[in-house]
């Protein structure tokens, strides 16, 4: 197990199998009490070795996509915030004035 927040990381199990399901490359394993389980390959050392990552040897936190992604999370909530800026906000005494009948033409 190489996830580095997974609670196994460091373990070593017995490795059963590599197996396409739910949509991705999954290992397939037996844990201590001989129980089958399986996690996603990217987490284990039987992933493939990715090339930025080995030429980088440390020398980069981030990878250029990683980096583009958060970009485009950024923006995407900036534009949030831009279109809620427009939200106006009803205080609770206009919103009783505006229920009462004959009331909401009071002035404010």
């Amino acid at each position: 197990m190489t996830h580095p927040f997974h609670p196994w990381r460091g373990r070593e199990f017995v490795f059963v199998a590599i197996r396409q399901t739910w949509g991705e490359d999954r290992v397939s394993f037996f844990d201590e009490l001989g129980v089958q389980r399986s996690l996603p390959r990217g987490w284990t050392d039987a992933a493939d070795v990715d090339p930025f990552v080995v030429l980088a040897a440390g020398r980069s936190a981030f990878r250029v996509e990683d980096l583009v992604a958060l970009a485009d999370l950024v923006d995407e909530l900036h534009r949030g915030a831009d279109e809620a800026a427009g939200v106006k906000l009803i205080s609770p005494q206009l919103l009783t004035r505006l229920c009462r009948p004959g009331l909401a033409s009071e002035p404010q």
